[in-house]
């Protein structure tokens, strides 16, 4: 995590062990062991199960941090023991630089009514409500009054696109319809971290691509910092600012969707991005060159530097170059058709 972001979540040293007496093996309820993977595995001969080990990371404000896994890698448990749905055997989880294992369980609520938003698989609609209702629901567990609840939640049902369903039960609404009603409950609350532990993967591929572009503009106007949880890594490659890869608990991999294709830590992660073409991977700031004489061109289109070659190839194929910026709107260079060829021919020579 780069020093100049604003951390919103600390995960540190976060365990989670079921059986008997799973406490024995920490000292003070801590998870700073000399050797987690050897604690681990003392901890298995033991006849107790190892959901999470040791796990740590940060989110910053505003980033999406998505963790994938296969089933049982302990990706769900671990966002649950970010809200205490599941309570940590041991470890620290920071929101805002404070404790949330510290917290009292009347302190916790408040925190989970007024700061959290989750959204799960399964929608979890109340069926006797219509759709405002099942929006303004967790503002009624608030203390809101039914002006402001209806008022919040109309705004949120402009946000996720449902004009016109506001009195529509849930049985009466598609699959990406009531998805879109268990984001904007979520949102109602105007939460400061998100969880969302695949909400999409019920459902069918095109609605499923539709609400990852709704999730991504509602991310746009609103800068959450969200716990994304999948197990696609091409849903993950979409979304992700920053990606962590699970196995049997414990953490594998922490980088972008790039760092994890071109340098994976072993064969389990890349095995995670074989079948991920390189177009959605590398960039147009990867191809630039430094062809002087066209940056002057007034027709030449421009691209940012981090838009993937899978962007950039329709924009070059109505232009002879097409002129790459950083973030600060600086010139770094030009893309051609040549340049990409190379790029891609390189890349492809690499991985054989």
């Amino acid at each position: 995590m780069q020093s100049n972001k604003e951390i919103k979540l600390t995960c540190r040293n976060v365990w989670k062990v079921y059986g008997e007496d799973p406490s024995q093996f920490f000292n003070n309820n801590q998870g700073n062991v000399e050797s987690p993977v050897t604690h681990a595995q003392k901890i298995r001969e033991s006849s107790h199960i190892v959901a999470c080990g040791d796990v740590s990371f940060e989110v910053a404000v505003g980033e999406i941090f998505v963790i994938m896994g296969l089933s049982g890698s302990g990706k769900s448990t671990i966002v649950r023991c970010l809200s205490r749905l599941v309570e940590p055997t041991a470890g620290e989880v920071l929101l805002d630089g404070e404790n949330l294992l510290k917290k009292s369980e009347k302190e916790l609520i408040e925190i989970r009514r007024h700061k959290m938003g989750m959204v799960f698989q399964s929608f979890g609609l109340l069926p006797h409500l219509n759709v405002i209702d099942n929006i303004a629901f967790p503002l009624k567990l608030q203390g809101l009054t039914l002006e402001k609840r209806r008022e919040r939640a109309q705004r949120v049902i402009d946000l996720v696109g449902l004009n016109g369903r506001e009195g529509s039960y849930p049985r009466q609404l598609s699959g990406g319809q009531q998805q879109r009603v268990g984001i904007a409950r979520s949102l109602a609350v105007e939460p400061d971290l998100w969880f969302l532990d695949e909400p999409f993967s019920a459902l069918d591929p095109l609605i499923r691509r539709e609400m990852q572009n709704e999730f991504l503009g509602i991310q746009n106007q609103l800068h959450k910092s969200i716990v994304f949880i999948t197990h696609d890594f091409l849903e993950a490659l979409r979304i992700a600012d920053r990606m962590m890869i699970m196995k049997d608990g414990e953490i594998v991999q922490i980088g972008t969707p790039a760092e994890l294709i071109v340098n994976p830590a072993n064969d389990y992660v890349a095995e995670f991005t074989n079948d991920v073409p390189i177009t959605k991977v590398l960039t147009a700031g990867a191809v630039v060159s430094a062809e002087q004489g066209l940056y002057d061109d007034p027709d030449l289109p421009s691209i940012g530097s981090g838009a993937c070659i899978e962007d950039l190839l329709p924009v070059l194929s109505q232009a002879r170059a097409v002129i790459v910026k950083d973030a600060q709107n600086k010139t770094l260079g030009v893309a051609t058709a040549a340049n990409v060829i190379s790029a891609l021919a390189r890349e492809t020579h690499r991985d054989e």
